[in-house]
């Protein structure tokens, strides 16, 4: 195993920055690696870690996240309100409409099978977006009109949309009902889940406000490591509730986040906020590079151009979702299309969910799951390009 973590840290850090040196986002050097040292090409990798490879996304994710709750301004969120509410679902409701209209003519699968493709490729990557909206907060890039907060606000709400519907599909597709109940579970998980987060950020709002003295002082970081053990908690009561409740463990950590952020002193956030993001170096290139590594590129050789077609079809219907989300926004046509772009990458939730209807026994397992893989390996590259490339063109650095 420690063989393995030295290749993901070495490796991964290494062809990022040959990435970077060629201009290009180290995200692609990352995945690139993950693929190559992968089982499915070298197979340098122990079991062991690929075993565990889910949980070490999630804990990936759950730093960024926390993350980007300190940093999250909500006073500046709630300047677009709206749109961010919009951003949270109708752009993967325009997808998941794509591929149920087009994918049965290009892909040859029927009605229900081309919705559960929907589901699985219409979900945003967090871990792309997030950390690149968090940069941009932090610097003060569209900042003044709070493109970043609504970015990162719809992506982390758009996932969970996402896979219920996803498991509604499924349901349907193996000869089950759709349950009404499902889909009352979307809301029910986002209310749920912010009211969990919130009552978690004042009880360690208070913890830490009775260590603050100078004889019990609590340095940051013991912070951190009781903050991350809380959101691991959070994570877990998501998991023991599941078929019982539905509830939101990833929008508790980022609700919790939110109140330690309003809470705490000024000084006290930004220093969470440093030392999460001296966390998010590490966790970064174990996040990607494991992505990568749950990519099967002999399934990528095999989608095809129709696939291909299908995914740039499903994204341009995506593109009329957010614009549609923008309605009556002060902002400029080159905001917008910065809104698209940023909501282009996929890679989290497909390597997560896209290999479920294979192991289901699906008839569209396989070609679910070579979509997926494609879609990854173009739109993750191409969203994070975009975004690095267009924020200092497109977006005014407030003062």
């Amino acid at each position: 195993m420690l063989l393995s973590l030295a290749l993901i840290f070495l490796v991964g850090i290494s062809a990022a920055s040959i990435f970077k040196a060629l201009k290009l986002p180290g995200i692609v050097g990352m995945l690139a690696t993950g693929i190559v040292i992968g089982p499915y090409v070298l197979n340098w990798l122990d079991p062991t870690i690929l075993g565990i490879s889910s949980e070490l996304r999630q804990i990936a994710l759950i730093i960024i996240l926390i993350k980007a709750g300190i940093t999250l301004n909500l006073a500046d969120l709630k300047k677009v309100g709206r749109p961010a509410v919009l951003m949270s679902f109708l752009p993967a409701c325009f997808e998941i409409l794509g591929y149920f209209l087009i994918a049965p003519f290009l892909l040859g699968i029927n009605r229900i099978e081309a919705a559960v493709m929907g589901a699985v490729l219409s979900a945003v990557s967090p871990a792309v977006v997030v950390p690149r909206m968090v940069d941009l907060i932090e610097r003060k890039y569209g900042t003044e009109k709070s493109i970043p907060q609504m970015i990162l606000a719809g992506a982390s709400c758009d996932d969970i949309f996402v896979i219920v519907l996803f498991s509604t599909f499924v349901t349907m597709a193996q000869g089950g009902a759709a349950n009404a109940c499902d889909l009352l579970n979307i809301p029910v998980s986002i209310v749920l889940g912010i009211l969990l987060g919130i009552a978690a950020g004042f009880a360690l709002y208070f913890i830490f406000k009775i260590f603050s003295g100078q004889k019990f002082k609590l340095r940051s970081s013991v912070k951190v490591i009781i903050i991350m053990g809380t959101a691991f908690l959070l994570m877990s009561v998501e998991n023991a509730l599941k078929g019982r409740l539905a509830l939101s463990g990833l929008l508790a950590v980022v609700s919790m986040a939110c109140v330690l952020k309003l809470r705490s002193p000024a000084e006290t956030s930004k220093k969470l906020s440093d030392k999460f993001g001296k966390l998010w170096i590490a966790a970064e290139i174990v996040l990607f590079v494991l992505v990568g590594a749950a990519v099967d590129i002999r399934y990528t050789l095999t989608a095809g151009a129709a696939a291909l077609g299908m995914i740039f079809i499903a994204l341009a219907f995506r593109a009329v979702g957010v614009i549609l989300c923008l309605i009556g926004t002060k902002l400029t046509f080159k905001e917008r299309l910065f809104c698209v772009i940023a909501y282009l990458p996929k890679a989290t939730v497909q390597a997560a969910i896209g290999s479920v209807p294979l192991s289901l026994g699906l008839p569209c397992g396989k070609i679910v799951l070579s979509v997926a893989v494609l879609a990854i390996m173009i739109t993750a590259p191409l969203g994070a390009f975009g975004i690095d490339f267009s924020y200092k063109r497109i977006l005014i650095k407030e003062e």
